[in-house]
C-alpha cells in the first residue's frame, strides 16, 4: 500500500469523527453506545499519524448522524475533533466540536458522598472548565480521565 491509498474505505452515509486524540476511539464508541452488539458498521483507525496531534484516532459510523448531546460529550475527550457528515460518499457538512458550558446526565460524579451518587433521583450536572469539569452539586473537579466518568 502506498501513502496515497486509503487505509479504510469511504462510507456511503454516516459520520466520520476525525482528530480524536490517540487512544480515545474506544471511548468515542462508548459515548455513542456502540459495543458491537447492535450491528452498526464501524471503522476505527487508532494511533494513525497526524500533523496536528502527532497521533490521532478516526471513527467512521455508517448510517448514523450524531446528536448534539453526543457531540457535547465527545468534546470533553476530543476538544479538537471534527465531525464530517457524509451522504452519498461525499462530505456535506464539516463541524468542529464546541465544548458546552454544562453537561447533564452524561457523567457520574467520582465523589461517593455527592447527592447524585446516592439513591436520590438527581441527574448529574457538570460545569465544563477549560481544563476539566466541576460537579455542580459538590464542586468536585475532575481534570484527568474524564472518559472514565461517562455514563453509558
Amino acid at each position: 500500500m502506498t501513502e496515497t491509498e486509503l487505509r479504510v474505505s469511504k462510507i456511503e452515509d454516516g459520520t466520520v469523527i476525525d482528530h480524536v486524540p490517540g487512544g480515545q476511539a474506544l471511548n468515542v464508541l462508548a459515548i455513542l453506545g456502540i459495543d458491537g452488539t447492535g450491528g452498526e458498521e464501524v471503522s476505527v483507525g487508532m494511533n494513525v499519524p497526524s500533523g496536528q496531534l502527532g497521533r490521532k484516532d478516526i471513527v467512521k459510523v455508517e448510517g448514523r448522524e450524531l446528536s448534539q448531546e453526543e457531540v457535547d460529550v465527545l468534546s470533553l475527550i476530543a476538544p479538537r475533533a471534527t465531525i464530517n457528515i457524509v451522504r452519498d460518499y461525499e462530505v456535506v457538512e464539516k463541524l468542529r466540536v464546541e465544548r458546552p458550558d454544562r453537561v447533564v446526565g452524561v457523567l457520574s460524579c467520582p465523589n461517593a458522598n455527592c447527592i447524585t451518587t446516592g439513591d436520590e433521583p438527581i441527574e448529574s450536572t457538570f460545569d465544563v472548565l477549560d481544563d476539566g469539569v466541576r460537579c455542580a452539586y459538590c464542586d468536585t473537579i475532575v481534570r484527568e480521565d474524564i472518559a472514565a466518568l461517562i455514563e453509558v
